[in-house]
């Protein structure tokens, strides 16, 4: 099968890149809004499907699509991407000295078949300066990451004291299970 990559994500396309699989990626523009009264949990899985749903009409039958986001929680608030530098620097000063969870939803189907899942990791920030986090923002603008942070960047190198799960999965997809769902098709 032709695998498809339902995302624009260059952290996704790397890992699946790394992972060894050939793709072509494909995307359209998606409203990402879920329902308020929607389990946080349940938030990556349900904007992972519509992501999947805006590209079935495309896919042909001998293609596998997969798609993915990302969310981060913390106090049982979903904290999404930054809307503007302050917003960024409120969010990691949120994050400072606490541990949040990275939820990540993957969906992998065809025209007429499809799994999905969720996969959770626990990830505990040191206290940072507000140096460091303004530092971090105007450095590495992580605007288009939940949390306003990326692992793999400098804030993860002197930031993160402990995470309890899939490293991959903070990163932006996890791969071990990314992978079982392949194979599964």
């Amino acid at each position: 099968m032709k695998l498809v990559l339902g995302s624009k994500s260059p952290r996704r396309k790397q890992l699946l890149n790394e992972l060894g699989y050939s793709f072509e990626i494909r995307t359209k523009d998606t409203d990402e809004s879920f329902p308020s009264d929607l389990h946080y949990s349940m938030v990556p899985e349900y904007i992972a499907r519509l992501k999947a749903e805006a590209l079935l009409d495309e896919l042909k039958e001998d293609e596998l699509l997969i798609t993915a986001d990302t969310i981060v929680v913390l106090d049982d608030e979903v904290i999404g991407k930054p809307t503007s530098r302050e917003n960024a620097i409120e969010l990691l000063n949120k994050l400072s000295g606490r541990t949040h969870q990275v939820i990540s939803g993957i969906w992998v189907g065809t025209t007429s078949k499809h799994i999905s899942k969720s996969v959770t990791t626990s990830v505990s920030f040191v206290a940072l300066s507000q140096e460091e986090i303004e530092h971090y923002i105007d450095t590495y603008q992580p605007f288009d990451k939940a949390g306003s942070y990326g692992i793999q960047d400098w804030i993860g190198l002197i930031g993160v004291k402990n995470i309890e799960g899939s490293y991959n999965n903070v990163v932006g997809l996890p791969t071990v299970e990314t992978r079982e769902m392949i194979q599964q098709f």
